[in-house]
């Protein structure tokens, strides 16, 4: 393939390349994450499985048919289903601690994401900016009226962001 050319499948080979650096950055950020953040992933993957829950009806209803006298053959450990209810409790407390570890984590990539997100919209902000500038260049080489364009002076002056949050968070504060 040809440089600057597109794959067949319409994806070009700069979208291409991200993808493959974005792919790359993924597996060494799983590369590098602990064994306790790999073991509460593990954890909470497999707590969040449809494999858990039959486990569970399995675990938990027959324990219920056994202290509940339903299986004559077995004898009830846990008639009043205090140590069913105790280990329940403690399978909650971890649980949702597991959970916790990792929505905590996944709430930390979504943030790098987000920000790095606003940094590429600064910087196509910036660049499209300059373009304008450039084209409003040639416009006056060749004679074209500039004004003639609705908003084409705008679109040629920076956006300061903290102007921009400043208005966002005066017109939220504002009922």
């Amino acid at each position: 393939m040809t440089p600057g050319s597109d794959r067949s499948d319409g994806i070009g080979q700069t979208l291409e390349a991200n993808v493959e650096a974005l792919a790359r950055r993924r597996a060494d950020d799983e590369r590098r994450q602990g064994v306790q953040a790999r073991v509460a992933d593990v954890i909470t993957t497999f707590t969040g499985s449809m494999t858990f829950v039959y486990l569970h009806l399995v675990l938990y209803g027959a324990w219920i048919l056994i202290n509940t006298g339903l299986v004559p053959v077995l004898p009830r450990f846990d008639p009043t289903f205090v140590v069913l209810a105790m280990a329940a409790s403690v399978e909650a407390i971890f649980l949702s601690t597991f959970v916790l570890i990792t929505q905590n984590r996944m709430a930390a990539e979504a943030e790098r994401r987000a920000e790095l997100d606003l940094h590429i919209s600064l910087l196509t902000e910036h660049e499209l900016t300059k373009l304008a500038t450039l084209i409003g260049a040639i416009a006056d080489k060749v004679g074209v009226d500039q004004e003639a364009v609705a908003g084409f002076g705008q679109i040629k002056t920076d956006v300061a962001p903290e102007a921009v949050l400043d208005v966002i968070e005066e017109r939220s504060a504002q009922p």
